[in-house]
């Protein structure tokens, strides 16, 4: 039987863990605070963020705002019957915004990483992914490599028969040189059974060296780090957040603050949410 630590919010007690129902219990719990939620009608799919501004990330659009004012400044909004359908996480690095692309809910699944300078939101560049794996959903900078995630879903579509899909064939991979998958992770079943219908919709690499995941719907982000051996990611903790899975970004600005978006069910109550985490313990 599995085994794993609890740790309590205090951040002194320690328990063995146990097996509920057959999903292992993740080996602790994080604590983390809401510090800041602002009604953002952009905030549907994921988030970047970098020193100054969080870019807020829709299917065809990606809005800057000031984060001291909370202001939009700017904004790129690609046309309604344009090659731009499905943005989803986004990443800022060195002056630009990579945004993971797919054509989402389209069957076969293609992809691309869409590239706008943060300055001016011009779009300057796109990378084409082709037809493999699944969706893609999230992408981020770490250790020299870019990684992301191509995810699969159990949910059923009108325009494509991804009730033929299994969310079990969501992987989490590093790219090698021209964005060739070098490496490739499936995740843990109890990830997965905490995903529901959906898959894995956002990743972003922490200040602690750990990948923290995110599902479509669950307030929570699920951290992991690579396997010693094997092929599958080793879920290590989990931390509540106040804003409902899809898309998040940590600052590296702030290094103990990670962004996140939360839908709402008008385009008027989106909000993007600053989370700060108890690193560390």
């Amino acid at each position: 039987m599995r085994t794993g630590i609890i740790l309590l919010s205090a951040g002194l007690a320690l328990a063995a863990g146990t097996v509920i129902a057959d999903v292992a219990v993740p080996l602790r719990q994080i604590a983390a605070d809401s510090v800041r939620e602002l009604a953002v009608p952009e905030a549907n799919q994921g988030i970047g963020v970098d020193a100054d501004h969080f870019y807020a990330v829709d299917n065809r659009t990606i809005a800057k705002y000031d984060k001291a004012s909370g202001e939009r400044v700017a904004v790129f909004e690609g046309p309604q019957d344009g090659p731009i359908k499905h943005l989803n996480s986004a990443v800022v690095i060195d002056g630009e915004i990579y945004a993971a692309h797919s054509n989402f809910p389209e069957w076969p699944a293609a992809n691309s990483v869409e590239v706008f300078d943060a300055e001016t939101m011009q779009h300057v560049d796109t990378l084409p992914l082709g037809i493999d794996r699944g969706f893609f959903t999230w992408l981020d900078y770490h250790d020299g490599s870019w990684w992301g995630a191509f995810a699969n879903y159990n949910r059923v579509f009108d325009r494509s028969p991804l009730a033929q899909g299994n969310k079990d064939e969501t992987q989490v991979v590093r790219f090698g040189e021209d964005w060739r998958v070098a490496e490739a992770w499936a995740l843990p079943d109890e990830v997965l059974e905490k995903f529901g219908d959906m898959s894995n919709s956002g990743g972003s690499w922490g200040p602690d060296r750990k990948l923290y995941l995110t599902g479509h719907d669950a307030a929570e982000a699920y951290v992991m780090e690579r396997p010693e051996t094997g092929s599958v990611l080793k879920w290590l903790a989990t931390v509540p957040l106040r804003n409902t899975g899809q898309g998040i970004a940590w600052d590296r600005s702030t290094p103990d603050m990670l962004y996140g978006v939360s839908r709402g069910e008008s385009r008027a109550a989106n909000r993007v949410t600053a989370n700060r985490v108890v690193l560390g313990r």
